[in-house]
């Protein structure tokens, strides 16, 4: 049987009417809205007597209609797309129109013509009304009718989360969607005064809300996040677990999780897409705020160096710095296919920036020196390093010959050409070490601080911070691949907190903080909330709708702390010229004796003896403390364990 939505399904999905076809419907019914105005007032008979006068004035009537439907281009729009700009356009070309007609009836009354009809003033205003209504009644009916055609079986029905900001644009945006994805339903508010509300004819409920039963009743499937209410339901974990565990959906904008929302537009919202979130974009963090500007001022026109530059860190600033458009670009990576793809990344994104990509290692002395002498860079920014705790753990003489010692070569080579800035980017895992990477950066710190003090050449200014999300090996991709195949989800201690930050944001503040930096500073930036990673693993169990995937504690990896710090116990921090950032307070060392602690380390390293580079590590750094490793009996006696903080 066919079916008035098969019928309507056919309909529109063919193409849409020809312009000629709406300017003659208008026409249409204005012309019959005129003979139905004059019947109205002068009753039938009247109407036969004078047929003809009514209908030679009713021609010029409509003539005068498809000059104002010309003037506001009333037919151009699709029918079926018809917006409040579009009933407004046969508002305005009816009003013309109607002037026109008065002043026409003004004419042949005073002028006695005898062929045309004379409408009074009611009879031409309420030809003019009626035909806007039933214009406008025609775009408004075709719409919905389309919108119940296209509205697909298979669209989820889903609400918004924010109503009165922002939600009526995202609201917009799915519904001209083709093809539907979304059937809305509803929207979902923390304002108060939302509540018990409509908005666009539905619902608007209220977070105290029974949600979970009206979620159930409704067939809802999906929550969508207006992009301007993005922080709010980031700081809400309650009611996300709410909804996760409801079986919705979260979608977020494509950009909502690095958008400046402040200076968003309704129209900024309708033109942008949706995607399901995935974990990392829930994690609560505050806004970070960068004078961005200030730091392109001073690198514009400037030689930049850029190690690691394929890295997760470093490609990102390679990114950041290259809106600026300085001189040069030099990027070092020692990861041929990656460093290939910020190559082709370069010449695509920044064609008019020269970029000079270069695959070598840092620890190469000889092709360093080269690379400096040729180049000549203004800013250093030295990401590249070892960072994977455990591998460190099992070669400490590669993490001292390609942190340490690459790290020596770079700062040197820095001050010897005459470098104006060198910005290390350091870790969280330096403070108060346990483990072998983090006790080889801390070794970088005392390095680039000692020879700041010890020279007048170049300003070394360090970085320190926690993890990113969506880094190279970081553990959300790993969980994610582990759901993927059915489980176990590893974790190593159900205690186990790490404090996380988006790639662009630390990158940000490593550019402010290293541009702005005076020279031997330590900057410590401020992660946010801790996060535990066995709820981190619950969170993207449930958000995935994965079914019987179980968590799996492995116990702590050798080095590998419960928590991690940004201070040690004998560090205090001042403010600096950002909120986000503090200076820490730390001891300072003579770089005669630092640098020829870590000469000899550097040769011990060569030896490949793990056990006697290790207890040199230590001998620099005291407060290094192995925890859960081979290396503790080194340290006199077991490491104890670490409490929950």
């Amino acid at each position: 049987m066919i079916t008035i939505n098969k019928i309507l399904n056919w309909y529109f999905n063919k193409k849409s009417l020809p312009y000629w076809c709406m300017l003659l419907l208008d026409a249409l019914i204005l012309f019959i809205s005129g003979i139905f105005s004059f019947w109205l007032y002068r009753k039938t008979n009247l109407l036969i007597e004078d047929r003809f006068q009514v209908f030679y004035t009713m021609l010029v009537f409509t003539l005068f209609g498809c000059i104002g439907f010309r003037m506001f281009r009333t037919y151009s729009g699709i029918v079926r797309y018809s917006s409040f700009v579009d009933l407004s356009r046969v508002a305005y070309g009816n009003l013309l129109a109607m002037a026109l007609s008065f002043g026409y009836t003004l004419l042949i009354h005073c002028r006695g013509f005898n062929d045309f009809a004379v409408f009074n003033k009611t009879e031409i205003l309420l030809t003019f009304v009626i035909a806007t209504v039933l214009m406008w009644a025609i775009r408004i009916l075709v719409k919905n009718l389309y919108n119940i055609a296209i509205t697909d079986k298979g669209a989820m029905r889903v609400l918004i989360f924010g109503a009165l900001k922002g939600g009526v644009g995202l609201a917009k945006n799915i519904n001209t969607e083709r093809p539907k994805r979304f059937n809305l339903r509803g929207f979902i508010s923390h304002d108060s005064r939302a509540h018990q509300i409509q908005l666009m004819g539905l619902n608007v409920y209220h977070i105290s809300d029974d949600l979970e039963e009206i979620i159930k009743h409704e067939g809802i499937g999906g929550i969508l996040v207006s992009p301007l209410r993005v922080k709010e339901f980031r700081d809400d974990t309650a009611l996300q677990d709410r909804l996760i565990k409801a079986g919705c959906k979260i979608f977020m904008a494509e950009s909502a999780k690095e958008m400046d929302e402040i200076e968003m537009t309704e129209d900024d919202i309708q033109r942008m897409q949706l995607r399901e979130v995935q974990v990392e974009d829930l994690l609560p963090r505050q806004e970070i705020k960068v004078d961005m500007d200030s730091v392109g001022a001073l690198l514009k026109g400037k030689t930049v160096l850029i190690t690691g530059s394929a890295g997760s860190i470093g490609s990102q600033m390679v990114r950041q710095i290259a809106i600026y458009k300085p001189a040069k670009m030099v990027l070092i990576d020692q990861a041929e296919t990656p460093e290939h793809d910020i190559r082709l990344m370069m010449a695509h994104d920044y064609p008019n920036v020269d970029a000079e990509t270069i695959v070598t290692s840092i620890c190469k002395a000889d092709r360093m020196e080269q690379i400096f002498e040729t180049y000549k860079p203004d800013y250093v920014f030295h990401a590249a390093a070892y960072k994977h705790v455990p591998m460190m753990e099992n070669n400490p003489s590669e993490a001292v010959q390609n942190n340490i010692y690459g790290t020596k070569v770079i700062a040197d080579l820095s001050v010897k050409y005459g470098v104006k800035k060198f910005v290390m980017v350091s870790t969280d895992k330096a403070v108060n070490p346990t483990n072998v990477m983090g006790c080889s950066k801390r070794i970088c710190e005392i390095y680039v601080q000692s020879l700041n003090n010890s020279q007048a050449v170049t300003q070394f200014v360090t970085t320190r911070f926690g993890n990113v999300l969506g880094s190279n090996g970081s553990v959300i991709p790993l969980f994610r691949e582990q759901i993927k195949n059915g489980g176990p989800v590893t974790v190593t201690d159900e205690r186990i907190v790490r404090f996380f930050m988006l790639i662009p944001e630390a990158c940000k503040l490593v550019l402010e903080a290293g541009t702005k930096g005076h020279g031997g500073e330590i900057f410590v930036f401020d992660m946010g909330k801790p996060v535990k990673i066995a709820d981190l693993a619950k969170r993207m169990i449930a958000l995935s709708g994965a079914k019987n995937v179980e968590i799996k504690f492995t116990g702590l990896r050798p080095g590998e702390k419960l928590y991690e710090e940004v201070l040690n116990e004998l560090e205090g921090t001042k403010p600096s010229f950002h909120e986000k950032i503090r200076i820490a307070e730390v001891r300072e060392y003579d770089y005669q004796e630092v640098n020829k602690e870590i000469c000899e380390l550097i040769d011990l390293s060569k030896q490949y003896d793990d056990m006697a580079t290790v207890a040199k590590m230590k001998h620099i750094v005291p407060e290094y403390k192995s925890n859960n490793s081979v290396y503790e009996k080194l340290d006199g006696c077991a490491a104890e364990p670490q409490d929950e903080r």
